[in-house]
């Protein structure tokens, strides 16, 4: 595991340890702005240029005379080519991301001179009882299964991705399996990417074999709907951060159930990459009920290129659940309620002891 004495953030609580740090660039060379808005276009925006490109070759389609069968055949052959690119393909498996190196690709260097990006471990607190410190001091999330909770997920799940995709992360990180709404099939670029690096659709069977085959996940437990809370929510506070949590068990579930460790991770600043209009809370319910995001969001220039900004991953002590009772009796549910509070009080912890070191200690994290 990487380990580094220096850190973007200088004043750091005692006891946590920088993993990784890259401070970032000053001065970007023209590749790497490139790179970073290039990629931001593509991906990003490819809720937007996706959606279009159908509709264009549909409209043409349909107003081309049935005489011009040649022009006819042509749009309609790239309908379907792109539907069928976004349903299968033997091309997006894992075996083919390691071929082609694509955690090693330029354009994560150029992504981590774009942002400051600093990992730290904060497992000053053990969990009571001499069994869970011994498995703590054990514990190697670059190398044993884990359930990696990364918070929040913010407009666009930036913390999930810097954490998944470059190399160097996966050297803190591990390489593990990042879990995705059912909506990115609906990207075709964007799916076949998330299929390179192992990504696990966020149905639960899907989410329960990949535990069962032993692989390590990452996920944002708030989902889509932590994309519409906060500010300019109305009644939040610009000064707060909000965490879609209460109400969202599975996770912890999963983990009971397989015996897996739960890893707290919050993400500062993933919040202030984007920003979003506040649309109608009909949207919002519709969105949710789709499991898609119907969200209006810019960047820079009013563009999907986000803002430059630091993140800080601030990894908590890893939470391991006791010997999983009967699934679906009250002594699993109870089981899972005590460790989703565990989980909830870990959050706070490394948050509040951190805030101050990211320049945020005028911030309160708010579970809803």
């Amino acid at each position: 595991m990487v380990r580094s004495s220096s850190s973007v953030y200088p004043s750091r609580p005692s006891g946590s340890t920088v993993l990784y740090s890259s401070p970032g660039s000053a001065n970007l060379s023209l590749s790497d702005l490139a790179l970073v808005y290039a990629s931001s276009l593509f991906v990003v925006g490819s809720v937007v240029w996706v959606p279009v490109c159908y509709m264009w070759a549909y409209r043409k389609w349909k107003s081309t005379p049935k005489r011009d069968k040649r022009r006819r055949a042509m749009y309609m052959a790239f309908l379907l080519s792109a539907a069928a690119l976004a349903v299968v393909g033997p091309h997006r498996t894992k075996r083919v991301g390691r071929w082609l190196g694509a955690r090693r690709w330029r354009l994560w260097r150029a992504w981590m001179n774009f942002i400051a990006f600093e990992v730290v471990s904060d497992r000053n607190t053990p969990e009571v009882g001499g069994a869970s410190v011994d498995r703590a001091n054990d514990f190697d999330v670059t190398k044993d299964q884990a359930v990696l909770a990364i918070i929040p997920h913010g407009i666009v799940p930036f913390a999930l991705a810097f954490s998944a995709l470059p190399e160097a992360a996966s050297r803190v990180f591990g390489e593990f399996r990042p879990v995705v709404a059912s909506a990115t099939a609906l990207f075709p670029f964007v799916r076949t990417f998330l299929g390179w690096i192992g990504a696990v659709d966020a149905s639960r069977p899907a989410v329960d074999s990949a535990l069962v085959q032993g692989s390590p996940i990452g996920l944002a437990p708030g989902g889509i709907a932590e994309m519409f809370e906060g500010y300019p929510k109305p009644m939040t506070h610009r000064d707060d951060e909000y965490a879609i949590l209460e109400s969202r068990k599975g996770f912890i579930r999963m983990a009971v159930k397989h015996g897996v460790p739960v890893v707290p991770v919050y993400c500062f600043g993933a919040t202030k990459m984007l920003k979003r209009l506040q649309l109608p809370a009909f949207v919002e319910n519709f969105s949710k009920l789709l499991r898609i995001s119907i969200c209006v969001f810019f960047g820079r220039w009013g563009l999907p290129i986000p803002f430059r900004q630091k993140l800080l991953y601030v990894m908590g002590q890893p939470l391991f659940p006791p010997e999983a009772a009967s699934s679906g009796s009250k002594e699993f549910q109870q089981q899972v309620d005590d460790m989703h509070k565990r989980f909830c009080d870990e959050l706070m912890r490394i948050f509040d002891r951190h805030k101050e070191a990211y320049g945020w200690g005028n911030k309160i994290l708010r579970l809803v």
